[in-house]
């Protein structure tokens, strides 16, 4: 029984830390770069891929035994597609203004190479209870990663942090904010930085373990 849980707590915590869809693996570039402009945002698309993620991980694992080889990739996409569609429609109903800020970029988790990933990767050999568990590593990973650039982008390039809607905290002052940060450019280097700075972590971590 112990065996089992640290097998599971191994595949939860590998998509958190050592294979971060974000910072290590750079999967979901897209959704990366584009909805990290506030830290709302960036939450909102994190609970949708998480949705998703674990979802579609969960179904595929309970019919992959039953998909031919040859239209495996195709069924995936009508999974994950179906996902999508029942994500859009439930944010246009109860969270319009998130579902309007993530525009086109939530229709996209479609075909994020992240989600469809772990779909060949994971989920179509393995059983529904581990699948789901590295889907939802997986997606918390990414979510803490977007959110994490979201966080730097807005605080240091509005001087806020949005925490839903129109409601946020003004904290630094606009002689103290960077204002490229809000702006396309701005996401290229914020996430530069962190990944150098996270990689430097890594390097002075494995460099005391050899020690």
């Amino acid at each position: 029984m112990a065996r089992k849980e640290q097998t599971m707590k191994s595949i939860f915590t590998n998509g958190i830390l050592k294979q971060n869809p974000t910072f290590v693996q750079f999967l979901g570039m897209c959704p990366t770069l584009a909805v990290t402009k506030t830290v709302s945002s960036a939450l909102g698309m994190g609970a949708g891929v998480i949705f998703v993620l674990v979802l579609s991980n969960l179904v595929i694992s309970l019919i992959r035994n039953y998909v031919p080889k040859e239209v495996r990739i195709p069924m995936f996409i009508v999974v994950i597609a179906s996902l999508v569609t029942i994500l859009e429609m439930f944010m246009e109903l109860y969270v319009n203004d998130l579902y309007v800020t993530l525009g086109t970029f939530l229709s996209l988790i479609v075909v994020n190479c992240l989600i469809l990933g772990r779909a060949e990767a994971f989920a179509s050999k393995n059983g529904p209870l581990k699948s789901m568990m590295d889907g939802l590593g997986m997606a918390i990973g990414f979510t803490l990663g977007i959110t994490l650039i979201a966080f730097f982008r807005e605080l240091l390039g509005a001087g806020s942090i949005t925490i839903w809607g129109d409601l946020s905290l003004q904290i630094l002052p606009e002689a103290y904010q960077i204002s490229i940060l809000v702006k396309s450019a701005g996401a290229f280097l914020v996430f530069g930085i962190l990944v150098s700075q996270i990689n430097k972590i890594k390097m002075r971590n494995e460099l005391k373990e050899v020690a």
